[in-house]
């Protein structure tokens, strides 16, 4: 089942990150890159962003992935639940190899530690579902 994940998220480039701020949830989108080995999605995100404020106070955040068509039999998405924090230099390497160009701009980098995902495939049959979870507790 975890292939089923990896084979998707591989493929996308862009997700769509909701966090909490100031009480209400608030969402963005952002480019990112996947560490397959770890289940982690890497994004770049300046400081002064809302949302990157916001994960200062609750780092818990939930997003989607999906593929964009009208055709109902090829509608493919993730939906994801994780924990958000500051990039390490393994993660780092791995954004700047898909997308070299970002080094020019030196941004700040985050990882999204996934611990719970949804794959909805309807190529597969009409909502047809897959759930993983990280077997350790993220707290």
């Amino acid at each position: 089942m975890r292939k089923e994940f990896d084979d998707f998220i591989s493929k996308m480039q862009l997700l769509s990150l909701c966090v909490l701020s100031d009480g209400a949830p608030y969402s963005s989108s952002a480019f990112y890159a996947y560490d397959k080995e770890n289940s982690k999605l890497i994004i770049a995100a300046s400081k002064e962003t809302k949302h990157i404020k916001a994960i200062e106070i609750c780092d818990k955040v939930s997003g989607t992935i999906a593929l964009d068509t009208t055709i109902i039999g090829k509608i493919q998405g993730v939906q994801f639940l994780g924990q958000m924090g500051l990039s390490d230099k393994f993660e780092q390497r791995i954004y700047f190899k898909r997308f070299p160009f970002a080094l020019a701009m030196n941004p700040t980098l985050w990882t999204i530690k996934v611990s719970w995902a949804k794959l909805t495939d309807n190529r597969l049959g009409f909502g047809k579902k897959y759930e993983w979870k990280r077997d350790e507790k993220i707290v």
